[in-house]
This record gives structure tokens, sequence and C-alpha cells, in this order.
């Protein structure tokens, strides 16, 4: 039976400390050259629209 009401700590228990030992936060090749990627502005409403989601 599921609970009524979600419990983070108990179903990320570890999850952090997993990440951690197999180096996801770790950027990959430090030869190559930064870069940046430019997310699009909102539109001019500030509603987005069904295509957005």
């Amino acid at each position: 039976m599921l609970d009524k009401k979600y419990n983070h700590i108990e179903v990320e228990k570890g999850k952090y400390d997993k990440w951690l030992e197999n180096g996801y936060f770790k950027s990959g090749d430090l030869n190559k050259k930064p870069f940046c990627v430019v997310i699009p502005p909102p539109n001019v409403t500030g509603k987005l629209h069904l295509g957005h989601a």
C-alpha cells in the first residue's frame, strides 16, 4: 500500500552519495573549451502553452 504522503527522505536516501561515488557531478574532457547553452526567453505573455510541456 502506498503512503498518503510522499516521504522524500525515505525515497531519496543514499542517492546523493551514490551520485558522488559514481562521479555524476564531474565534467568531461577538461581540455575542451567550456561553453554555455542559452535558454530562450519566456514568451511575452508569461504564460506557456501546451507546446512547452
